[in-house]
């Protein structure tokens, strides 16, 4: 039983100091609490890393962006409304958003124009900096689409272009972009379900 008197303290130390239920989460965050805050961070980064890698594959810049996310959650939890759906999903769009705004900047189109190309590399190739879809786990859903659509899924999720950028690109209208991302959702949907 000496044991016992032991080890209690031990896995007493193993065990996570606080563990917050999403209520109290946001409370505590609402109420602008350092220690909620650290936790959120500890318990959320590496997710939301990883979303904003797949959109921003530059880790120095992912990580960047990560702080802004961090900042931004920390001067909005007063917007975040459980009715409308947990906590990590509103992190997610807040994350996600935030990649995609890097990337469309200005500043971060021309670090990447004016990156060298890796020693080996044919110039002729085009240079992607834009995750593959495996990245994010759709591949086999994507492959089953038609060409136009998979193309219309990539430029406007995973490269974040606005439906505007995407008919100047493709040289179709707005509204065609619209109709034809839509039933490609669909179709993406139904592959799902």
């Amino acid at each position: 039983m000496i044991w016992d008197d032991i080890l209690l303290p031990f896995n007493q130390l193993l065990e996570p100091k606080t563990k917050y239920s999403e209520e109290q989460l946001v409370v505590l965050l609402n109420g602008q609490n350092n220690d909620a805050f650290n936790y959120l961070y500890d318990h959320y980064s590496g997710a939301l890393f990883t979303i904003i890698t797949q959109i921003v594959p530059d880790k120095d810049t992912a990580g960047d962006v990560l702080q802004e996310v961090f900042i931004n959650i920390w001067k909005k939890i007063n917007t975040y409304d459980a009715a409308k759906g947990r906590l990590f999903t509103w992190m997610l769009n807040i994350a996600r958003n935030a990649a995609i705004d890097k990337i469309r900047s200005r500043g971060y189109r021309d670090t990447q124009r004016n990156q060298p190309l890796p020693d080996g590399e044919n110039s002729s190739m085009p240079v992607s900096s834009n995750p593959s879809v495996s990245d994010v786990g759709l591949k086999k859903l994507l492959t089953k689409l038609n060409g136009e659509s998979r193309k219309l899924i990539d430029l406007s999720y995973f490269q974040g272009y606005t439906h505007e950028e995407i008919a100047k690109i493709l040289g179709i209208p707005v509204g065609t972009v619209k109709t034809r991302i839509r039933t490609a959702i669909i179709q993406l949907r139904s592959m799902i379900q």
